[in-house]
């Protein structure tokens, strides 16, 4: 096993609640968000421009769309943000005391959606598949907090967090569905707990660590491989962006931390940390 830190500051800031990087590749830039701040960010690695966008309710995840613009995982369901910011709602399902969380794309373009209780109640969530029709099915209920999904280079593994588990899961996956869920790791007691995945071009699992202040490389057996330490606690989330796909981005929090670190909240970032794999857009 081989561990580094090299987390360099992609953008400065208090987040709430950062999560959710994805690399939008039509635009050249880093979508991340603040759930609780209620608030989409871009971030264009280039040129170091920015922008913010304010939602209306809390925001679990927004990807790409193949057509432009994104897709929203939001409280109250899920909608379309079109490029000229015109929304509408694709499946609008509003279930008092939840929110929604962590989301995906599958290889057919699907959209796997994650909710979870804002009290964090056992089994109060679920993760839904949805098709770029607006069509719901509820692969896997009695969730508590739906977080990383992430599917292998060949589309036949889907990796997944419920957080409280203290595991990261393996399903086969094949034509949307799902079956024979084992375990792929188990995080030890006082490590943290599994957050926000992302899988690279080599198969292996990047796990981010709900106060554990790092981010984990599993490989495919699940062989810890690499531990990134993160100066900020509450690491959320990580994906692969840049031209190359090569620059691991690292979201982060600052909720409930009564001496957050100077660079909790902020978007990190590690050059060069490995070779990611192109996320599909929603079909939508």
């Amino acid at each position: 096993m081989s561990g580094y830190s090299g987390c360099e500051v992609a953008v400065r800031a208090e987040a709430e609640l950062g999560e959710g990087p994805t690399w939008d590749p039509a635009t050249g830039r880093l979508v991340w968000l603040d759930i609780l701040g209620m608030r989409i960010h871009t971030y264009d690695p280039s040129s170091g421009r920015r922008t913010v966008r304010t939602t209306e309710q809390h925001i679990g995840a927004a990807k790409p769309r193949a057509g432009g613009g994104l897709v929203l995982n939001l409280r109250d369901g899920v909608g379309l943000l079109d490029p000229d910011d015109t929304f509408r709602w694709l499946h609008h399902e509003p279930v008092p005391g939840r929110r929604a969380n962590d989301a995906a794309v599958a290889p057919d373009g699907s959209l796997w959606a994650g909710t979870m209780r804002y009290d964090e109640a056992a089994g109060g969530g679920t993760l839904s598949r949805l098709s770029g029709a607006g069509d719901m099915r509820t692969v896997l209920p009695d969730v508590t907090v739906s977080n990383g999904t992430g599917w292998s280079p060949d589309g036949r593994l889907m990796y997944y967090a419920d957080t409280p588990t203290r595991r990261v899961d393996v399903f086969d996956y094949d034509a949307g569905g799902i079956r024979n869920r084992r375990p792929l790791v188990e995080i030890e007691e006082g490590a943290g707990f599994p957050d926000g995945l992302t899988v690279d071009a080599d198969g292996c699992v990047w796990v981010a660590l709900w106060n554990g202040g790092a981010v984990r490389r599993y490989t495919p057996d699940g062989a810890l491989d690499r531990v990134v330490t993160v100066p900020a606690p509450l690491t959320t989330a990580c994906a692969f962006g840049g031209p190359a796909l090569t620059d691991l981005y690292i979201t982060t929090a600052r909720v409930s931390l009564a001496r957050p670190t100077a660079l909790s909240g902020s978007l990190l970032v590690i050059p060069t940390a490995a070779q990611g794999l192109p996320q599909p857009p929603f079909q939508g």
